[in-house]
């Protein structure tokens, strides 16, 4: 980041203290709400806009608070500890859309869209996951054909976040088969009410309520050739993948942020719970279960702040991102797990926020890359950096 949009760690503080604050005097206390409704309230989103988290990770000459990615993991930490709905309703214009467009989108392309991002005036949605390709996008079938200075968009993509309310649809599409030349993949910009976009339903999930994911397809959508990202085909899919390593450093520390909620709850409830007259938290098995969530949460905190740490510095985009997604969301699995069994059977009723945490950090080892690509992408990896630095 440029010295021109840094923001100072005393600055950075009081962000991050008035974040920390509005989740868990404002959001959290309505949590309920969110998971009945299947809808985050309005006042919570305009609240949210207001304090410029629609665009934290936007640089700040276009309107954005300008956060690194190191800054980023502490508030995604502080999200993470409420409803995972709230988080979702900025995420994806701050992260894997949002990040395309701040690394390789043209002038243009920025001046066009950066600041409705940021200011929360258009949501955007990234449009990757089809039936047939989800973390691997080899098996994309959504194609782009060239008609003049226009592309021609059909395709049908899945489980598409913040769909339904959309204002920027963030596209892959394949442009040619893949070959020596690459693999055929670009990325379009593609304005939500473009003739030819329809959008689904919402999805009926296990978790995250409020979060709204739906299918979208693309018939015969036609955009300009200022619609492709970067302006040349092979741009854009870079900066989708750079972009979703970033991702994946931000998804951990929302792990680690539900992780540290379960823990919380799990203490309070062990604390002040008996059972035979006998607080739950005096067993030893209880306490050993707190062990462990408590040895998970720290664990993963500390991984996530190296991990952005190398990010930012360069160091390892690729890896480590990987490494760190899968340590913790697996731990946040693990440790909401142990926070349902600590509360016993009330822990099994909807309503009880350990409950919903059980479901809603499930998705975490899914989406931006399951656990399976991750371990692919560390092991392979390894292998690769060993046999370049031995040649």
């Amino acid at each position: 980041m440029s010295s021109e949009t840094e923001v100072t760690a005393e600055d950075f503080t009081q962000i991050r203290d008035q974040v920390r604050d509005f989740v868990r005097t404002a959001v959290v206390p309505r949590e309920n709400e969110t998971l009945d409704a299947d809808a985050v309230p309005d006042d919570l989103r305009r609240a949210a806009a207001d304090m410029g988290l629609f665009g934290y990770a936007i640089p700040q000459r276009w309107g954005g608070l300008g956060l690194d990615l190191a800054q980023d993991v502490e508030l995604a930490m502080e999200l993470g500890y409420t409803s995972l709905a709230l988080r979702s309703l900025f995420g994806t214009n701050n992260g894997i859309a949002g990040q395309v467009l701040v690394g390789y989108g043209t002038d243009a392309q920025r001046e066009r869209w950066l600041e409705a991002l940021a200011s929360g005036e258009v949501v955007a949605s990234f449009a990757l996951t089809e039936p047939g390709a989800g973390s691997n996008p080899a098996g994309l079938r959504t194609k782009a054909v060239r008609e003049g200075s226009e592309w021609v968009i059909d395709g049908h993509k899945q489980f598409i976040t913040n769909a339904p309310m959309a204002g920027l649809f963030v596209v892959f599409a394949r442009t040619a088969d893949p070959g020596p030349q690459g693999n055929g993949i670009a990325v379009f910009l593609v304005p939500a009410d473009a003739p030819g976009v329809t959008v689904g339903p919402k999805d009926a999930k296990m978790g995250q309520e409020g979060a709204w994911t739906s299918d979208v397809t693309f018939d015969s959508v036609r955009v300009g050739a200022d619609a492709l990202v970067g302006g040349e085909e092979k741009v854009g899919y870079k900066a989708a993948m750079t972009s979703l390593a970033r991702g994946r450093v931000h998804i951990s520390a929302l792990a680690v942020g539900s992780a540290q909620r379960a823990l919380d709850e799990s203490v309070s409830y062990a604390a002040s719970n008996t059972q035979g007259g006998v607080p739950v938290g005096e067993h030893q098995l209880v306490q050993a279960m707190l062990a462990d969530q408590y040895t998970g949460v720290v664990s993963g905190r500390a991984l996530v702040r190296e991990a952005a740490a190398q990010y930012v510095s360069g160091q390892d985009r690729r890896i480590m991102p990987s490494a760190v997604k899968l340590h913790c969301t697996e731990m946040a699995a693990n440790v909401a797990d142990l926070a349902v069994q600590v509360h016993g059977g009330s822990g099994y009723m909807r309503g009880v926020a350990v409950e919903r945490i059980y479901r809603d950090v499930r998705l975490l080892r899914l989406y931006e890359g399951t656990s399976e690509i991750q371990r692919l992408i560390v092991g392979g990896g390894l292998v690769r950096r060993e046999r370049a630095g031995n040649s």
